[in-house]
């Protein structure tokens, strides 16, 4: 069936009436159709069939147009291992009703200045466009402003401009840096891993074209992220790191200067300065990551959004993130999917990524037809409307253009754009491993073919360059690197710069105060609670509020969301910018917090936070996607960014940190050891047993005390409003930056107990234990806990008169206090009965860690309270909840 079996004359007819009514009701192609139609028929003595017919005919060479543009990809040629197709069965003119007869045929057609063209012209110019080197997608777009753009400039005569020598010496020099760089490094160092970048080349004039152009459209920082493959030819080639550091990695002299446990030399991250031809400086980041591909995604997206929130311009074109994905990770990790998903969201969005997919068509030794249910590895990036460019990575001159093109398409629209390059990999998946096990015709063809620098250098020298230019770069590049093997490592500055220059490394448990006079409280409390005149809050909150006023007026019964409210508001008035987000962290999961207010009215939102003070710092609170690794990942890279902003995420319950594990172990918990990237994050878990079953209770305290070395961490169980203010200010002004991980509350938040007096925010500081009140000669037994189970031991001890019992509370698990908990402990010497009571089963929960720290102060191990070993965390059932949590506390106190 052709084209034409599904057009009618009737239609035709309609559509050029439509025309002649409202040509702008039209695509730009049928007015232009129309328009030559009455050229043509002006000077037309044909019949009525033969009008039809002309008619059908020329309507036909449209949809042939907008077939090229919209599956013309099929037939480009851009894989280095296949033969090109000839041919498509849906692109041939007889899928059209087009034959032989046809193709000197003149029709109307946009394509040419004329406005009109034979066939074989019109389709000499389609496949030129979108069937050489480079195969566009960009037809499911479905902004036609953004499709229209792309045409003209995919269709204009600026596309087949030919390079000027100077450029395209710079695209051979570029490849022969990429060459002679990993030849070296396979001669002098044999046999180790690398990650070669042989057989995709042609990613460093890519590169270094992208960061040239996005510097002349007004880039002024790129972010960089990307996985171990290539890593080093970017680190020395365009990135600059120096050589001889590069090989004293590789003769494992260790990373000179650097403190802490480091890394593999293919994780590390870099920076520097670069000066572009024809443009102005760009700050270049290579951000350091862990070989979980993909998660350093959101990393860099929070680093870009950052930098933008600093500059004054969110979601602006002047940071640049610039992913680099393999083929294999792209389509099957799901980060890349949620990273795509933040790109046009308020709380997340930086602009536009530009993404480049290093296509090597495998995955270790598995191939596409394994690894993807889709055609292209990049059919993911269709969900955010992105333009892709598939391109052949023996045509350098191609890839260049298409990366030019997709930085423009960025700068007009602030969208994501992706250009995969299309190569193979020269050795196996390391340099250790055999391809031809798995692979061996694949590898055959890879054997066979040059480096991508031989086949461009023939190129230039078939097209007039003089050889001895080309023989003269390569030289130079072997050169230098030959002189560098001969060289000692240079010495990095390892202290902290830029922003972090007024920070310390090391963690110390000073004693800060972070009291707050008074008549601030008072006047930030009232700010609080005023709304604008014209604004109509919902009852329950406007009442809520003069509720929260009340009692900070009071002086007692401050809750905790009050308490939150009130840090926030502090910090921002002493000039310390506060981002919180989450899933729907701006009311919160439990309707407590409600920074954010909608007027009932018009349904537009007001942030009490955002006008406390004259001047004050700026307050962000964003509702985050559903997802918690992205989240979690962008929310660590804007803390790395930004070391003087109260960073924040906040999980809806405390196991959904679950979602997140790869960047709380490769990142959060271990960047500073591994790479020297500290970062303040403060991750808010809600965490207690109330009956909700095994994925409501717990935070998994455990896994995060299982991570803790080398203070690390900071894992704090603050029991009282007051405890957490003091606790979120101290986390903003301690003069360095480590993770605070919140177990935070969820029944206490409306607890009558869990309430703080107003002389308790005026003075004092976080205090990591919470001493007894009890007498020491009359205490028997001595209860030490954490958290929620607080109140409920109390309560029991009120009930039961048990006055002989002290409770102490531990509220930072780590770093422990242990100077404190002996000081607290030892007031008690004469007791004999010591008992650890937790909710948490014997297997979870703080009960391992602290265990050996109490044996050694005790002198022997305390007694244990709390759930058995279990395989889930909770319960499903409220009533067996009730029964267990009872056996707790009878066993508590001795029953």
């Amino acid at each position: 069936m052709s084209f034409l079996d599904n057009v009618t004359p009737q239609w035709i007819e309609e559509q050029y009436l439509l025309w002649k009514e409202a040509p702008e009701r039209l695509t730009a192609e049928w007015a232009t159709f129309f328009s030559g139609f009455e050229v043509g028929l002006s000077a037309s003595t044909e019949g009525e069939a033969a009008w039809t017919e002309s008619l059908a005919k020329g309507a036909a060479v449209q949809a042939l147009v907008h077939r090229y543009r919209d599956m013309g990809h099929l037939l480009a040629c851009t894989d280095p291992l296949s033969l090109c197709k000839t041919d498509h069965p849906l692109l041939g003119p007889q899928a059209f009703g087009l034959d032989a007869s046809d193709m000197d045929r003149a029709f109307p057609t946009e394509l040419f200045p004329s406005g009109r063209a034979t066939l074989r012209q019109i389709l000499t110019f389609l496949r030129q466009t979108y069937c050489r080197s480079t195969g566009v997608e960009f037809m499911h777009i479905q902004e036609p402003e953004k499709w229209d753009w792309l045409v003209k400039r995919l269709e204009s005569t600026e596309s087949s401009i030919d390079f000027p020598a100077g450029e395209r010496l710079r695209i051979y020099q570029g490849l022969q840096q990429a060459t002679l760089f990993e030849r070296f490094l396979h001669r002098k160092f044999p046999g180790q891993t690398r990650f070669s970048l042989e057989g995709g080349e042609t990613l460093i004039p890519v590169l270094d074209a992208a960061i040239s152009h996005a510097a002349r459209l007004g880039v002024t920082d790129v972010i960089l992220g990307m996985p171990h493959r290539g890593r080093l030819n970017i680190l020395a080639n365009t990135l600059g790191k120096p050589f001889e550091n590069i090989f004293s990695e590789f003769r494992d002299e260790g990373q000179p200067g650097f403190v802490g446990d480091g890394d593999v030399k293919y994780h590390g991250g870099f920076s520097a300065d670069l000066e572009p031809e024809g443009a102005a400086r760009v700050h270049l980041t290579l951000a350091a990551n862990p070989s979980h591909l993909e998660a350093i995604d959101p990393v860099v997206e929070g680093k870009c959004r950052a930098r933008q929130d600093r500059y004054g311009e969110t979601c602006g074109r002047r940071v640049l993130p610039l992913l680099i994905h393999g083929d294999a990770a792209f389509s099957g990790q799901g980060m890349v999917a949620e990273t795509l998903n933040m790109s046009q969201l308020e709380g997340y969005c930086t602009g536009g990524t530009l993404h480049i997919v290093l296509n090597n068509q495998i995955g270790f030794t598995t191939l596409p037809a394994d690894a993807r249910s889709t055609r292209y590895a990049t059919d993911v990036a269709k969900m955010v409307d992105a333009p892709i460019f598939h391109v052949h990575c023996e045509d350098p001159e191609a890839a260049v253009r298409a990366v030019r093109l997709a930085l423009e398409y960025r700068l007009e629209f602030g969208c994501d754009a992706v250009v995969e390059l299309i190569c193979y990999r020269r050795y196996g998946h390391n340099e250790g491993d055999e391809p031809y096990f798995t692979q061996p015709l694949m590898y055959r063809k890879i054997k066979e073919r040059p480096p991508v620098g031989e086949l461009y250098g023939r190129r230039l020298v078939e097209d007039g360059l003089p050889e001895a230019d080309l023989e003269r770069i390569s030289g130079e590049i072997a050169a230098r690197i030959d002189s560098a093997s001969a060289q000692s490592a240079s010495v990095p500055d390892t202290g902290y710069l830029g922003r972090w220059a007024g920070y310390q490394r090391e963690y110390s448990p000073v004693k800060s105060e972070t009291g707050v006079p008074r008549e601030t409280i008072l006047a930030l409390s009232a700010a609080l609670s005023e709304l604008p005149f014209d604004f109509t809050p919902h009852p329950k909150i406007a009442a809520l509020l003069q509720k929260r006023r009340a009692a900070v007026e009071a002086g007692q019964g401050i809750d905790w969301a009050t308490a939150e409210s009130l840090a926030f508001a502090t910090l921002l008035r002493e000039g310390t910018p506060v981002r919180l987000s989450g899933q729907d962290s701006r009311r919160g999961t439990f309707s407590q917090r409600h920074c954010v207010l909608f007027d009932t009215v018009s349904e537009q939102g007001f942030i009490p936070l955002a006008r406390v003070a004259t001047e004050q710092a700026v307050f962000r609170a964003y509702d985050s996607l559903l997802s918690e690794a992205a989240v979690v990942g962008f929310e660590y890279g804007y803390s790395l960014e930004s070391p003087e902003t109260l960073t924040i995420w906040e999980a809806q319950y405390g196991d959904f940190c679950n979602g997140a594990q790869v960047i709380i172990d490769q990142f959060i918990v271990s960047g500073e050891t591994k790479w020297g990237r500290a970062s303040g994050l403060v991750m808010l878990l809600p965490h207690g047993y109330e009956g909700h079953g095994a994925e409501h209770s717990s935070a998994r305290p455990e896994r995060f005390l299982q991570l803790c070395a080398d203070n690390n961490l900071q894992v704090t169980f603050p029991s009282t409003p007051a405890q957490y203010f003091h606790l979120l200010r101290r986390q903003a002004r301690q003069p360095f930056r480590k993770p605070l991980v919140v177990l935070t509350p969820k029944s206490l938040l409306r607890h009558p107990d869990c309430v703080s007096r107003l002389d308790e925010f005026i003075a004092g500081w976080f205090r990591e234990i919470l001493p007894s009140s009890a007498e020491p000669e009359k205490v028997e037994a001595v209860l030490i806990c954490s958290g929620k189970l607080y109140f409920e031991l109390e309560e029991r001890k009120i009930r039961d008169g048990r006055d002989d019992t002290a409770i102490i509370r531990i509220e930072q698990l780590y770093p422990l206090r242990l100077d404190l908990l002996r000081e607290e402990l030892g007031r008690f010497r004469n007791t004999r009965s010591f008992t650890w009571v937790q909710e948490e089963p014997r297997n979870m929960g703080a009960w391992n860690h602290l265990r050996p720290f109490l044996a050694e102060i005790i002198g022997s191990d305390p007694a244990y309270a709390g759930r058995p070993e279990s395989a889930a965390p909770a319960v499903g059932s409220a009533r067996l909840h009730r029964e267990e949590q009872e056996k707790v506390l009878l066993k508590a106190f001795g029953g």
